[in-house]
C-alpha cells in the first residue's frame, strides 16, 4: 500500500494520498487547490486517480477536489449530510471502500462540522484490521477541532457532537492506530497544535488534554471560553467549496509587474496594497496605507485570512520579483483570486519614484521598561485575546484583540499619545499596528519579542 502525508505550507493543511502501486489505483483525501502534485505521484507510481474524498466540507482553504475531478475523471465522495451544489457520491457510515490492497472505512464524526468523516485505513497485504485512521478535523496532535464554524445556531448541537466523536466514537478503537490529523501547527481549525505531523489514538488519549475532561459540562465550559479567532476569509471559501470553486486562471506574468504610478492609481482606486514583507522591513519605510503580513516564516496565510477582506483587489509588495507566482499560488489556495500584481522592482521602485511612505517604530522590553517610568509613559494596547490577556500582561496595559480592530472602520486610539502594540511574540502586534495604520493612526510602535520578551 502506498501512503503519502502532503503538508501544505504556509496553512497547516495535510492532504493524503492513499493507493496500490500493484494495482495502479489511488486516492486522494482533502486535496489542495493546486493539484499538480497528486497527478505527479500517480504518474511516478504509474497509478490512476481513482476516488477523491473529503473530510468535510472546508473553511480555512479552497478544495481542489473539483479541478482533480476535470483532470482525472475520478469521483468526488463526501458526506451525504453536506449540500454541496456539484455531483458527488454521498458518503455513510460504515462504507468501506477498496482501494487495490488499500481499504478503507468511514466513521461519521461530526463536531467540527456535521459533514465531518474519519477514515479508517488498512493495508489488505497485512491485514483487514486497520492501522490508521484519518481524523480529518476531528482530533488533531495535542488538540482537537473548534466547532464554531458552520454557526452559532448549531454550536450546541455542534458541541455535543464533537463530544460523542471524540468520547464514544473514538473510544472504541485501538490505541495503536496512528493518526493523521487534516491540519497541523498554525491551522486556525484548531489552537495549540504539536509541530508533530501524526501521533496514535493512544497518545493522544494520554496526553491531549481535551480527551481528559472527567464530564461533558467540564468540555463544553472549556470549549466555549476558548473558540479561537475567525478569519474573514472563512465564509467565502465555505461558499467556494459547497459550490466548487474553479480552476486558477493561468496568468501572463508580465501584465501583472506593476509601475510605482500604477500601483498608486490602483490604491487610489480602491486597491488593498498588501506588503508580505519582514515586518522589520516593513516597520522601516512602506507605503502609506498598506498592510503587512511578513511572509517569510510562520502561517503567513491564515494572517492575510485575518486581515484582508475575500474581495479585495490585491496589489503585492514582494521581497522579490520571482516570489510573484508561488505568492499568487498561495493565495488562490485561500480564495484571494483578485490579485491585480505586483510592484515590479519592489520596495526600492517605490523609493525611487519619489512617492509617499510611512514608517513604524519598534522598541526593545528593556528599552519599554525604561519608558513605562517616565512622567508621561506611552499607552498600552494588547492585540491578544481576552484569556491570553487575563493569563499575563504588562501593568496598565487595556486589551484591544486584533479581530475587533480588523472590524473597525476608523482609528480607535488618542491620536495625541503615542501608542505601543503588545502580542505574544510580536507578529500578531506588527500586522496590527499597519491595520491600525491603514485606519489613520499615526504614533505606533511595536513592542519587538512580545510578551515573551517582556516577560524574559
Amino acid at each position: 500500500m502506498l501512503f503519502e502525508q502532503i503538508k501544505t505550507g504556509g496553512l497547516g493543511c495535510y492532504s493524503y494520498v492513499v493507493g496500490c502501486p500493484a494495482a495502479g489505483v489511488m486516492a486522494v483525501v482533502d486535496p489542495r487547490r493546486d493539484i499538480d502534485i497528486y497527478l505527479s505521484i500517480a504518474e511516478e507510481h504509474e497509478m490512476r486517480i481513482t476516488h477523491i474524498f473529503e473530510t468535510h466540507v472546508h473553511a480555512d482553504h479552497i478544495s481542489g477536489a473539483g479541478a482533480l475531478h476535470a483532470s482525472t475523471g475520478a469521483e468526488i465522495y463526501i458526506h451525504e449530510s453536506a449540500q454541496v451544489g456539484y455531483e458527488s457520491n454521498k458518503l455513510r457510515d460504515g462504507d468501506e471502500y477498496t482501494v487495490g490492497n488499500a481499504f478503507l472505512r468511514v466513521l461519521h464524526t461530526p463536531g467540527h462540522t456535521p459533514n465531518s468523516v474519519s477514515f479508517l485505513v488498512s493495508d489488505l497485504m497485512r491485514s483487514k484490521d486497520p492501522g490508521i485512521i484519518l481524523t480529518g478535523d476531528l482530533l488533531f496532535v495535542g488538540d482537537i477541532g473548534r466547532p464554531d464554524l458552520p454557526g452559532d445556531e448549531i454550536l450546541d448541537e455542534q458541541v455535543e457532537n464533537l463530544y460523542n466523536s471524540l468520547y464514544k466514537t473514538l473510544k472504541q478503537l485501538p490505541d495503536y492506530l496512528e493518526v493523521y490529523p487534516a491540519h497541523g501547527e498554525g491551522s486556525l481549525c484548531g489552537q495549540g497544535m504539536s509541530a508533530k505531523p501524526h501521533s496514535t489514538l493512544g497518545y493522544e488519549r494520554l496526553t491531549n488534554p481535551m480527551l481528559n475532561f472527567p464530564s461533558f459540562a467540564e468540555f463544553k465550559a472549556t470549549i466555549l471560553s476558548n473558540l479561537p479567532m475567525r478569519p474573514q476569509s472563512f465564509a467565502s471559501i465555505i461558499q467556494a467549496n459547497i459550490n466548487s470553486a474553479a480552476t486558477p486562471p493561468k496568468r501572463n506574468l508580465s501584465e501583472y509587474a506593476l509601475a510605482a504610478d500604477t500601483v498608486s492609481a490602483m490604491q487610489k482606486a480602491g486597491a488593498l496594497v498588501l506588503d508580505l514583507r519582514n515586518a522589520l522591513a516593513f516597520g522601516a519605510a512602506h507605503i502609506a496605507g498598506s498592510v503587512n503580513v511578513d511572509f517569510t516564516d510562520g502561517p503567513r496565510l491564515n494572517w492575510v485570512g485575518m486581515a484582508v477582506p475575500p474581495d479585495a483587489a490585491i496589489v503585492l509588495v514582494l521581497t522579490s520579483d520571482s516570489d510573484f507566482e508561488e505568492t499568487c499560488m498561495e493565495l488562490q489556495r485561500i480564495g484571494y483570486d483578485n490579485i491585480k500584481g505586483w510592484l515590479r522592482g519592489g520596495f526600492g521602485s517605490w523609493l525611487e519614484s519619489g512617492k509617499e511612505t510611512q514608517s513604524l517604530q519598534y522598541i526593545s522590553a528593556t528599552a519599554l521598561r525604561a519608558r513605562l517610568e517616565e512622567e508621561n509613559p506611552p499607552a498600552l494596547i494588547d492585540v491578544r485575546t481576552a484569556r491570553e490577556f487575563s493569563e499575563t500582561s504588562i501593568n496598565g496595559a487595556a486589551n484591544m484583540p486584533i479581530d475587533r480592530i480588523i472590524q473597525m472602520d476608523t482609528c480607535p486610539l488618542d491620536p495625541s499619545e503615542e501608542t505601543i502594540v503588545v502580542c505574544q511574540s510580536g507578529f500578531r502586534a506588527g500586522v496590527a499596528a499597519s491595520l491600525l495604520q491603514a485606519k489613520g493612526c499615526m504614533r505606533l510602535t511595536v513592542l519587538s519579542g512580545g510578551m515573551i520578551a517582556w516577560n524574559s
